[in-house]
């Protein structure tokens, strides 16, 4: 019974591993296909701009692995506004690599570990789900501003 349970949770891992492999290039395709000059488009002023949303995306999950995987603690960077396309897709491919790094280096057991959350306490397990969420709902958002500026969005890259 307890093999079965240390199989599951590997399971978990290798699972999430393998989705947000696919999710990285999926962003990185949506941010390559808009155009650099595009960047700074956003549909209404309540909303953040293309540039702000892949930062926001990078800056939630640096922030979510960092402090909940690494033991590290986080130190927030400064927005992208200065950096090209290529620096921030550059940048999005390191953070996503740098909290897959965090993430197989987890134990399988310490996944229903719970950890401090402004929500409250949450497992490990569900941290997870929260950056791979997170990343899903503004990924969402900004495939609505390809499709603003009459630029086909990449086709969908799921498992």
């Amino acid at each position: 019974m307890l093999s079965n349970s240390i199989f599951a949770q590997v399971e978990v891992i290798a699972t999430f591993i393998e989705k947000w492999d696919n999710s990285k290039d999926y962003l990185v395709a949506v941010a390559q296909a808009m155009p650099e000059d595009k960047y700074d488009y956003k549909p209404s002023t309540r909303e953040m701009s293309f540039r702000e949303q892949l930062f926001h995306i990078q800056d939630n999950m640096n922030w979510l692995s960092t402090t909940h995987f690494s033991g590290q603690k986080y130190v927030k960077k400064e927005a992208v506004k200065g950096l090209s396309k290529t620096q921030i897709i550059q940048e999005i491919k390191t953070s996503f690599d740098t909290a897959k790094t965090f993430v197989q280096k987890t134990k399988e057991a310490e996944l229903s570990d719970k950890v401090d959350f402004f929500a409250g306490p949450k497992s490990k397990l569900q941290i997870l789900n929260l950056m791979q969420d997170h990343v899903t709902h503004h990924r969402a958002q900004i495939l609505v501003y390809l499709n603003l500026n009459q630029i086909q969005p990449p086709k969908y890259v799921g498992w």
